[in-house]
């Protein structure tokens, strides 16, 4: 098989591994002490994601041009311009007030269209890096998808609770864990169509630290808010630390 449809095909595979989160969800069904702690648990992941992996990523890439200071520096500009990009596009999205005016967290079709735009942007850089790696090494490549495939679960459950709770739909939950999936084989694709000759370090950086700005906005602007709505503040902060915790555990796993 040609390398770079080998590779094509393992980011795919990684990719649509989210929609494996949303059967979790329709398994375990809905109440309002499993949306807290999928809401916990989602902002966990997201901000495990962000420190643990992206960030580091992200200074390793500016370091590797421009020296470990100003790397680190530039990763922290690109971080907070995601977290303007993000709060943009939070106020062009409605939101529900309550009597004293302050956001209704309620809102769970909304925050898990959010959800799924925060994990659609944070795999498209992914799916490039699993298209790189596979179309050097293969053996590389397929430890890169499975650690991927492998944490792209429990982010399809970030995006499948919130709308499959507000809508009651299997279909609309499962399609939208699939759109934030199928952004990782766009990714790679784009990369094999057009991207190659362009990609370097200081562009995959500031992909990486935007991203991370986007889902830290997510999580503590919405995820934990909602997480606690419901009056189960323990079960939150539990969930949240069972994110954190997973994601690293998932990395060591693959």
């Amino acid at each position: 098989m040609d390398s770079a449809v080998f590779a094509l095909i393992i980011a795919a595979a990684a990719g649509l591994s989210t929609v494996l989160g949303a059967l979790i969800v329709f398994v375990r069904g809905n109440s309002e002490k499993l949306v807290t702690a999928a809401l916990g648990f989602a902002a966990g992941v997201m901000i495990s994601i962000s420190f643990i992996e992206m960030f580091p990523t992200a200074v390793r890439a500016f370091s590797s041009v421009m020296g470990e200071q100003l790397g680190v520096l530039y990763a922290v500009l690109a971080l907070i311009g995601g977290v303007l990009i993000a709060a943009g596009l939070d106020m062009l999205v409605p939101h529900e007030h309550d009597s004293k005016g302050e956001k209704n967290h309620g809102n769970m079709y909304r925050l898990g269209a959010m959800s799924m735009l925060a994990i659609a942007v944070h795999n498209f850089p992914e799916g490039i890096a699993t298209f790189m790696a596979g179309l050097n090494d293969a053996a590389l490549g397929v430890s890169v998808a499975l650690a991927i495939a492998l944490h792209n679960i429990p982010e399809g459950i970030t995006v499948a609770m919130p709308v499959y709770y507000a809508t009651g739909s299997r279909k609309r939950a499962i399609f939208y864990t699939f759109v934030s999936g199928v952004s990782e084989p766009i990714g790679a694709l784009l990369a094999y169509l057009f991207l190659r000759p362009y990609l370097n370090d200081v562009i995959m950086g500031a992909a990486f630290a935007v991203v991370v700005g986007i889902m830290l906005y997510i999580a503590l602007e919405e995820l934990l808010p909602a997480s606690r709505q419901y009056g189960y503040t323990r079960l939150a902060l539990f969930s949240v630390l069972s994110g954190v915790c997973l994601m690293p555990l998932t990395m060591v796993i693959a």
